[in-house]
C-alpha cells in the first residue's frame, strides 16, 4: 500500500533509490529511524543524500512505526511505501519497493537500493554507482568493504523480478551473490559501519565530535 506519493519532476536520470527504514530497530531499543545524526535523523539525513544525487524517484520504505517515523520525511520530494508485512524481513521490504518501481509511469532503468543505518553514506558514493553503471555496462554495481560485498548496491530492471521474488528473510545481498559474474564494485570502506545497538550510537557520536573537533 502506497503510505503517500508526491508529485515528483522528472529529471535526467531514470534510475531510482530505494531507502530501507522498515525494521523495528529491536536491538536499538527505539527506532533508530530518528536518532539524530548530523543535527536531523537518520532517515532525513539518508533521505536528504539520495534527493542530492542523481537518482530520482527517491523511494522510502516504511514499516515498524511507521505513523511516528513518516513526519521526517513528509516535507521531502519523495514516494513513501507503507510495508505491512515489515515483520517478516529485509525481503517483503524490497518486494514492497520494486511493486512500486514497477507501477511507476516512467520506465525505471535501474535502482539503487540502501539502508538507513549506514551514516557514511553519501550522494557522491551514490553517484559513483551510477557513474559505474553507465562506464562498465555491468548490471550489478555494489559497494565492497570488510571483505565482502553489500548496499549500496545498484541493480538493473533485468533483476527487478529477482529482487521481487527473495524470501522475505533475504535481503538484496542474496542477489548480488547469486550474480557475482555480473557484478561491478566500487571501493567503500566506511560501508561496514552500520547502527544496530546503543554502543554502535555512542561510538559514532564520539567519531562525529572528534571530527568537528567538539
Amino acid at each position: 500500500m502506497v503510505f503517500n506519493t508526491e508529485q515528483i519532476d522528472n529529471q535526467k536520470s531514470t534510475i531510482a533509490i530505494m531507502i530501507l527504514a522498515a525494521g523495528a530497530s529491536t536491538r536499538m531499543g527505539t527506532p533508530k529511524q530518528l536518532l539524530l545524526y548530523q543535527g536531523r535523523s537518520f532517515l532525513q539525513y539518508i533521505t536528504e543524500m539520495a534527493i542530492a544525487s542523481v537518482c530520482q524517484p527517491v523511494v522510502v520504505v516504511l514499516g515498524a512505526n511507521a505513523e511516528q517515523i513518516h513526519p521526517q520525511i513528509k516535507h521531502l520530494l519523495v514516494r513513501v511505501v507503507n510495508n505491512s508485512d515489515w515483520a517478516c524481513g529485509m525481503g517483503s521490504s524490497v518486494k514492497s519497493g520494486i511493486e512500486l518501481l514497477n507501477n511507476l509511469p516512467e520506465k525505471i532503468e535501474a535502482v539503487v537500493i540502501t539502508l538507513c543505518d549506514q551514516p557514511f553514506v553519501s550522494h557522491q558514493i551514490i553517484n559513483q554507482l551510477v557513474d559505474a553503471y553507465y562506464s562498465t555496462k555491468k548490471p550489478i554495481i555494489a559497494c565492497e568493504y570488510a571483505g565482502t560485498l553489500g548496499v549500496p548496491a545498484l541493480f538493473s530492471q533485468r533483476f527487478f523480478s529477482e529482487l521481487a521474488a527473495l524470501k522475505e528473510t533475504s535481503g538484496a545481498k542474496r542477489v548480488i551473490n547469486n550474480n557475482l559474474n555480473e557484478v561491478f564494485s566500487i571501493p567503500f570502506s566506511l560501508g561496514d559501519i552500520d547502527i544496530d545497538t546503543p554502543k554502535d550510537y555512542e561510538q559514532l557520536l564520539s567519531i562525529t565530535r572528534a571530527a568537528s573537533g567538539v
